[in-house]
């Protein structure tokens, strides 16, 4: 059997350009599409939660967008994980070895694991009373996410200029 010393697929570390760090066009777009839309969710959660409640006859009442807002915005972080999951070779590991944008993928993934982890916690764990805090905790930060990755981003292509 014959072994071809270079694979088809992947370059030598040695040999990895900046294009290496660059991901599919597909990947790319999907992953901000993700992103804009779990912001955009989680956006409308807190609009529903704190400022669209009406008074009814027995006190608050829950707006409807609040309920299809969080629905939507769990269902979401399926693809978002596959999609983040996807960028661990490709884009990741290749960077980090390359010392390449280091401070702000290593920020860009922190945060990524506390959001999920505040959103599991929130979902599985969260007793009634700290409910406010860990949801907090969770959106807090989730608003911060997309400024974030604009700065991931901004500070990778100035890099590779």
């Amino acid at each position: 059997m014959r072994t071809n010393k270079h694979s088809l697929h992947h370059r030598p570390l040695a040999a990895a350009t900046v294009q290496q760090f660059k991901l599919e066009a597909w990947h790319k777009y999907a992953l901000y599409g993700m992103v804009a839309a779990l912001f955009a969710t989680g956006l409308a959660w807190l609009l529903a939660r704190y400022f669209l409640r009406v008074a009814g006859e027995y006190g608050e009442s829950i707006h409807p967008l609040e309920h299809w807002a969080m629905q939507a915005h769990g269902a979401l972080i399926i693809p978002l994980s596959f999609l983040a999951g996807g960028l661990l070779f490709q884009h990741m590991r290749r960077a980090h070895r390359a010392q390449r944008n280091r401070n702000s993928g290593w920020s860009m993934l922190l945060t990524l694991l506390w959001l999920a982890m505040t959103g599991y916690a929130l979902y599985y764990f969260a007793s009634e009373t700290l409910r406010p805090y860990w949801s907090a905790a969770h959106w807090v930060i989730g608003l911060v996410l997309p400024m974030l990755l604009w700065l991931h981003i901004r500070l990778g292509r100035r890099l590779s200029a």
